[in-house]
């Protein structure tokens, strides 16, 4: 018989409602039934894709004896980190700072009123039996104790909240090339990235490298970004049959994944493969950037909206989907063309996975290009017929609002204008699903959006992702749409006590043991970074509310300029960002007849990262207002923040004035 969760609108969450466990969503309920039987909460906090979040739940969650255990001591509570990541961000603080390390599946015992005192990750069946024991002993024989340790854990997850350093540096040119001499020298030089295994895609470094070079035409930060994205492209993180990144490398030379895709990733890479492509015309950017963007449109894409992910495991099997053995080519391809799709994959008998499997990878592009292509969608084919992985069907506001972000700007790339019409259905179904009596909800699932409300990354993000499309289209509801939610994250999320800092949650939300407030980048940006981006561009197209916008993004970067001095490595986004606000941030509004103007198209490729560029007749836009074509030419009007210079009227002009170094600035 199903439980509680049959009628979550997680896929996480559905995936335990035939547990015999007696699961209870987070909500009020759930914590004052704890309250009344007068026992502590267990708190699960997981993923769909998750792969020992798999293990765990059958080693545990689906066994009699451990779930008798768990629904006679405890009320058990189940949690999708993706559709609650406020609830997420609190327990795995604690479970950091009491074990040292932490991860999902996430495993923390509770008070009825929400206090930690216990926390862990994941448990085979005789430990996990083992803890319950002792817990419910220690509740129930030392309670003081209980009391002690859960104030004792809520006064330090308070006092991390507030300890953000607010002595920084100004954030200007001098910050910016200190934080790259700090990045590359704890570069691996050998396979691209920073750090060791496991290994994760450094996507909000990467961008704000591209867009340092831009600014200094540093070649150790271009070529540290051609490392990584060579790296990781050619390895086994990326599907070189279908496309698409894998979420990281358990080994730090890119080899072999951890097989699950998540939106957010792609989103992300595809942004900054998009940015190398357009930047230097690199054969492998412009491919993986094209690969990408169709795995986001074939494999994650439903309802005009992106899926969140695609599991790690196929029919309880890690992997399975996609590694194969020397004999396994040979069976598809055929004896000659199996030895040598061996040879390019990187296949051996002895294998770079599990049992004597491998995962592909390209070290080169071989010369024969049709052989290879052929080979591919041969193999593809073949893979299509094994089992495939889960799909986690939630669309998450944010992370969908990376990849409108990142469509935009791979349809510049690629000169492909069928993914901005990808971004632009995206966004306009995300408003109407996802926008409710003015404020946005974080996930929905097979269109029916779900109760939790949006955090300060999903207003970012989105808004963002809104105001990227809205310079393509010109369309002015997705500009105003952007705004309105700027409006609610200053209203709402921005702490009124401190200028430019910001909360995770809304001053309206559920009163949590703390109100989140992280401004490190994890595995995506923070909503702090997203957020300040998003008011940067709005500053620039926003008419009358414009100086409401530039002086929050100014005061936002003035009040992490410790972080970004202090820890560039988890600072990457607040970078990207920094770098856009020295160049002024700059402007390009190209006067011209329609949206085939080639002057435009220049603009659009030519423009550094975190540039504004628009196009269309004189007064169509606030950055088009008393500016024309000239003498019946397009003309492009170049600005760097309140400094402009005169319009130009050809491609080597633009070309020219963009290669202008961005004036100095400071915050």
């Amino acid at each position: 018989m199903a439980n509680r969760l049959a009628g979550s609108t997680s896929p996480y969450l559905r995936q335990h409602a035939d547990n015999p466990v007696d699961w209870w969503e987070w909500t009020p309920e759930a914590l004052a039934q704890a309250a009344e039987r007068d026992v502590p909460i267990l708190l699960s906090v997981g993923y769909a894709a998750c792969h020992w979040c798999h293990v765990m739940a059958h080693g545990c969650f689906e066994d009699a004896e451990v779930a008798a255990a768990m629904n006679a001591g405890f009320v058990c509570i189940k949690v999708d980190r993706e559709e609650r990541p406020d609830i997420d961000a609190i327990y795995m603080a604690a479970t950091q700072a009491l074990t040292g390390a932490g991860g999902w599946p996430m495993t923390c015992f509770l008070t009825a009123d929400g206090r930690p005192f216990f926390c862990g990750t994941y448990y085979p069946k005789d430990a996990f039996l083992n803890l319950l024991s002792a817990v419910t002993a220690t509740w129930n024989e030392r309670r003081d104790e209980v009391e002690q340790a859960s104030t004792s854990i809520a006064a330090e997850l308070r006092a991390m909240a507030a300890r953000l350093p607010s002595d920084g540096p100004p954030v200007d040119e001098s910050l910016c090339d200190a934080a790259v001499g700090t990045l590359l020298r704890t570069e691996d030089t050998a396979h691209g990235g920073f750090g060791g295994a496991p290994k994760f895609p450094p996507s909000a470094l990467l961008e704000f490298l591209l867009r340092h070079y831009e600014r200094t035409a540093s070649r150790t930060a271009l070529e540290a970004v051609v490392r990584a994205g060579t790296g990781m492209a050619r390895g086994g993180i990326y599907d070189q049959l279908a496309g698409g990144f894998a979420r990281y490398s358990v080994d730090n030379a890119w080899v072999v994944p951890h097989f699950e895709k998540m939106l957010y990733d792609n989103a992300l890479l595809l942004r900054v493969y998009a940015h190398w492509a357009r930047r230097t015309g690199d054969p492998l950017a412009i491919r993986v950037t094209a690969q990408t963007a169709q795995f986001l449109l074939e494999e994650l894409s439903q309802d005009a909206m992106f899926i969140s992910s695609l599991d790690a495991d196929a029919a309880g099997q890690e992997g399975l989907t996609y590694v194969w053995t020397p004999e396994q080519l040979t069976e598809v391809l055929g004896a000659a063309d199996g030895r040598w799709a061996a040879e390019v994959f990187g296949v051996t008998p002895d294998g770079t996975f599990e049992a004597g499997t491998s995962v592909l990878r390209l070290p080169v592009d071989p010369e024969d290009g049709p052989r290879v292509d052929r080979v591919r969608r041969e193999l593809l084919a073949a893979r299509s017929t094994r089992p495939q992985p889960g799909r986690d069907g939630k669309v998450v506001t944010a992370w969908n609002g990376l990849a409108i972000t990142a469509l935009t700007e791979a349809a510049v790339a690629l000169d492909d204008p069928r993914l901005v019409g990808a971004a632009g259905e995206c966004a306009g179904r995300l408003l109407e699903l996802h926008l409710v009596d003015g404020r946005l909800r974080r996930a929905s699932l097979g269109g029916r959006v779900g109760d939790s409300p949006a955090i300060l990354e999903d207003y970012g993000a989105l808004a963002a992702g809104l105001l990227s499309v809205y310079q393509f289209s010109g369309a002015q509801n997705l500009r105003d749409a952007a705004l309105g939610l700027l409006d609610t994250a200053l209203d709402h999320f921005a702490d009124p006590e401190s200028p430019g800092r910001w909360f995770d949650t809304a001053d309206d939300a559920e009163a949590l043991v703390v109100r989140p407030s992280d401004p490190l980048d994890g595995a995506t940006p923070s909503g702090a970074a997203l957020v300040t981006e998003a008011l940067l561009t709005a500053s620039l197209v926003a008419g009358s509310r414009a100086q409401r916008y530039g002086q929050a993004a100014v005061d936002a970067l003035a009040a992490h300029g410790a972080l970004l001095a202090r820890a560039p490595r988890a600072a990457g986004h607040w970078l990207a960002v920094a770098e856009a606000y020295l160049r002024g941030p700059l402007q390009i509004a190209v006067a011209c007849q329609g949206p085939d103007s080639a002057l435009l198209a220049q603009a659009r490729r030519l423009a550094p990262g975190g540039s504004v560029v628009v196009g269309g007749a004189a007064g169509s836009g606030e950055l088009l207002v008393g500016r024309d074509r000239i003498n019946g030419v397009d003309a492009a009007y170049v600005c760097r923040g309140p400094v402009c210079d005169l319009p130009v009227v050809s491609a080597a002009e633009l070309a020219a004035a963009l290669a202008v170094p961005s004036h100095p600035a400071s915050v």
